[in-house]
């Protein structure tokens, strides 16, 4: 009786768990169908439709000739969406597309052109040398992607994470056919920046890159997703937001796999970025970098570093501008290799800067122009003033025992090492000669002849653009420097000497220079006296080829110096190139009027040692403008380390004239006389 009982409890007992559980599973599912079930239908939809960013195309480059110089080509990166990979098959899933990516495989060989034959017969393709070198997909390690994933299922989960780039189509297509079973990975199509020219024009078009770590939140403010590419350089950057353009929308339906079955509603089209067409002419820029790579060459020196940079000195347009050593952005587009990329940054010659608007130097002679022009306008000088230098030296007093002769500081003229002077000579032919001592007294005086001093030096120094950045449309430029005597008591403790203006007066001393700041000076020497905002970039336009933003000249400002003494300054420039006695008489082009002036400035590098005289390493400088009357061109050469400027960036600066006009049809070489043959006579 009691078993039976105690069967009886049991039963009851076990009907009561039945019937609990019933109750639960009754409850849940009103719970999830009836209470939450319109909430789920809602995730359900928002998992099965998803709201997809359509990047907009990038907008191209062209030159000033319409030639392109940065485009678009198509490139397939490997990502994993978050919310569609398994959790409990992740690794499983990632280990097969990483074996996937790690095959080895053999890239496509180039083939020529074929030539044209009569045969129907088509020629076999190409297979791979068995000696070839296969090639494997560079990609995240396992730890890192799911690192990422985990990230991303904490933020915006159907967002993909890129795992892999630019993979080639074999690839694609194998990741393509086991897409049944690789739920959550998806092939990307993404835009790649191809630029034709390589390092010839790297300076100046830049190149793209993932957001800085940096700058995510910046980015991301202004609506950029964040695995999206960027300008970092060149006018990459700086007309970023012009070239990116406007993504646009689209709703998709997706399977549980995360695979697009459809596009759901209208989608918001992206409007294309708008293109560039700058004021470079490619042609004329490929003839510069070859004349500054064989002058560099040529240098008894072995220069590396060296600037050609041409200008339009009528409304301050760049018609080319190279920088030497450079690099190809093209390593950047197609992603380069951290070694490939530490060669670059810690290489001394500083590839990867543009040595024309962000590397300063002493201008040297280059800079006696503006202090001559400044000498008439202040009339410590007349065009008539004759200075003598005499042997090429002059003694400076000392300040506190002026009557000592035996403590009077000398300061040489370039001349000085031939054993003379220049004699007495006026302000056109110190130009024409670079006589130093002329400008040592023009600038900080001689016993009782008063010069300007610094402070009119350094306020005409500021007048032709030193001291300050042009402006120009690409990042990075620097300002320059011009010391003042405060400068020089917060930087080194010390009080300014007559002998600090008379180094400034030549170019040296504190001051220095971008090549682009002396090329901006002489430009406006050249035109009369207006000092342009130089600009790289001539017009914007859409995708149509409407202007969206034309070219306008920039006037900076217009130097208050009188016309008829930057006439005199010009007339001496003239001088440099076509006076017996000038410094610059190699760059005479028969037929051309070209006015220009050479420049030598020493400076100090721990790299490079002094000659055997104890002299120091010199830089070679020449600026010019041609044609005399109205010029159309202003060019500046620089050569780090070059030497003479009239021995190695003159010869560069007449090659670079002469093909610019010969292809203009404004040159035309002499027509050699043929030696007559003499005649036998009895």
């Amino acid at each position: 009786m009691e078993r039976k009982s105690s069967y009886l409890s049991i039963y009851i007992l076990a009907r009561i768990i039945v019937l609990l559980s019933f109750g639960v599973l009754v409850y849940r599912l009103w719970q999830l169908q009836l209470a939450r079930g319109a909430r789920f239908r809602r995730e359900a939809a928002l998992n099965r439709i998803r709201k997809e960013v359509v990047r907009a195309p990038r907008g191209v480059i062209y030159d000033r000739n319409g030639k392109l110089l940065a485009y678009n080509e198509g490139s397939f990166d490997v990502a994993v969406v978050p919310a569609d990979i398994p959790e409990d098959r992740e690794e499983e899933i990632l280990t097969e597309v990483l074996n996937i990516l790690d095959e080895p495989y053999f890239p496509p060989t180039p083939t020529p052109a074929p030539t044209p034959t009569r045969s129907w017969r088509r020629k076999p393709t190409p297979t791979p040398s068995p000696t070839a070198t296969p090639e494997v997909v560079e990609h995240e390690d396992l730890k890192s992607i799911e690192k990422k994933i985990a990230a991303g299922r904490l933020g915006s989960a159907s967002n993909p994470v890129i795992i892999a780039r630019r993979i080639p189509k074999v690839k694609v297509i194998k990741i393509e056919e086991l897409s049944y079973r690789l739920p959550g990975v998806k092939i990307v199509m993404e835009p790649r920046r191809e630029y034709p020219f390589g390092s010839l024009m790297a300076q100046i078009i830049g190149f793209m890159g993932p957001i800085p770590h940096n700058l995510v939140n910046t980015y991301k403010k202004k609506g950029y997703e964040p695995n999206e590419k960027v300008g970092l350089a060149g006018l990459e950057y700086t007309y970023e937001s012009f070239l990116r353009g406007k993504s646009g929308e689209q709703y998709v339906e997706v399977n549980v796999n995360g695979r697009k079955i459809k596009v759901i509603g209208e989608p918001v089209k992206p409007r294309p970025g708008y293109n560039l067409r700058l004021t470079i002419d490619t042609s004329l820029q490929k003839v510069m970098e070859e004349a500054l790579i064989k002058g560099m060459k040529k240098a008894k020196t072995r220069p590396k570093s060296g600037v050609a940079i041409a200008m339009d000195p009528r409304n301050g347009a760049i018609l080319g501008m190279v920088s030497l050593p450079t690099y190809d952005d093209n390593l950047f587009a197609r992603g380069i290799d951290p070694e490939t990329y530490k060669e670059l940054a810690t290489n001394r010659w500083r590839p990867m800067i543009n040595h024309a608007i962000s590397s300063i130097y002493p201008p040297g002679s280059t800079f006696k122009p503006v202090v001559a022009a400044a000498a008439l306008q202040e009339k410590v000088i007349t065009p008539r003033t004759r200075i003598l230098d005499k042997d090429g030296v002059i003694w400076l007093p000392n300040k506190y025992f002026p009557d000592d002769p035996k403590l009077a500081q000398p300061f040489y003229c370039w001349i000085h090492k031939y054993g003379h002077g220049h004699g007495n000579i006026n302000v056109r032919e110190a130009i024409a000669v670079s006589c130093d001592i002329f400008f040592y007294e023009v600038g900080g005086g001689y016993k009782d002849f008063q010069g300007l001093g610094i402070d009119r030096l350094v306020k005409y120094a500021h007048m032709f653009g030193y001291g300050e950045k042009t402006g120009i449309d690409l990042p990075g430029e620097s300002p320059g420097q011009v010391g003042t005597p405060k400068w020089k008591r917060l930087n080194y403790g010390e009080n300014w000497t007559t002998g600090d203006t008379y180094n400034m007066s030549i170019g040296q001393g504190y001051l220095a220079a971008t090549p682009l700041q002396v090329l901006n000076a002489t430009a406006a020497i050249a035109n009369g006296g207006y000092l342009y905002r130089p600009q790289v970039v001539y017009d914007i336009e859409d995708s149509s080829g409407h202007v969206v933003r034309g070219f306008q000249p920039k006037l900076i400002r217009e130097v208050s110096i009188d016309s008829k003494y930057i006439e005199v300054v010009r007339e001496g420039m003239w001088g440099v190139v076509h006076w017996p006695q000038g410094t610059a008489k190699i760059v005479n082009l028969y037929g051309l009027q070209i006015a220009g002036k050479t420049g030598t400035a020493e400076f100090y590098d721990p790299h490079i040692p002094r000659d055997r005289k104890g002299n120091l390493p010199t830089h070679a400088w020449f600026t010019a403008f041609a044609p005399y009357e109205d010029p159309e061109i202003a060019l500046v050469v620089f050569v780090y380390n070059g030497g003479e400027g009239s021995e190695v960036a003159a010869p560069i600066a007449r090659d670079i004239l002469k093909a610019y006009f010969t292809a203009r049809g404004m040159y035309h070489p002499p027509t050699p006389v043929p030696t007559p043959t003499p005649t036998l006579t009895h």
